[in-house]
């Protein structure tokens, strides 16, 4: 069975995915982006079936979230925001936006982008791993440069212990 092309490319979801209150969010505008409709279309959307995004599946940005994202280059300007707060859609808000959209493309879209955040989630880990073993060796590393250190340093000279009686001092 051939293996099926995604409907957009994995680097171009992952390059929308940010990290805002610990949570890997997508903005409302870049979704509408993928999933090919106005960004007002969405927000009405998901206005009319509020009920399906609880605050752990879509939040709306602050004002210094969305400046924390101009500053950081993430979005361009607010003009690319349709002049309101952006709402943030975390992985199952996402989910979500596919049975709310009810199309086709929502749905192919939704697919791509939950491949996306799988695949991300993989990476990560496998950095983690990575991390621990780069971690555990530099702590090997540090104790035989220490041992080494202790080996290479000039040995302290005897004391001189003198012979003979030595009277104490009162």
């Amino acid at each position: 069975m051939a293996k099926l092309q995604p409907v957009i490319p994995v680097e171009r979801i992952a390059s929308r995915i940010y990290l805002i209150r610990g949570e890997k969010i997508m903005l409302d505008s870049d979704l509408a982006q993928l999933y090919q409709v106005k960004a007002i279309a969405l927000r009405q959307q998901v206005k009319r079936n509020i009920g399906r995004f609880p605050a752990d599946f879509m939040f709306q940005l602050t004002e210094q979230e969305v400046d924390a994202l101009l500053s950081q280059n993430v979005i361009p300007s607010r003009r690319v925001l349709g002049g309101s707060l952006p709402y943030a859609f975390t992985e199952q808000g996402v989910a979500m936006l596919s049975a709310v959209l009810r199309s086709e493309r929502a749905v192919q879209v939704s697919l791509a982008i939950m491949r996306t955040f799988v695949k991300l989630r993989e990476i990560l880990a496998t950095h983690k791993d990575l991390a621990r073993k780069v971690e555990q060796h530099d702590r090997q590393i540090a104790v035989l440069f220490d041992s080494l250190q202790k080996l290479l340093a000039s040995p302290e000279p005897p004391k001189n212990n003198p012979i003979g009686y030595i009277h104490p001092k009162d």
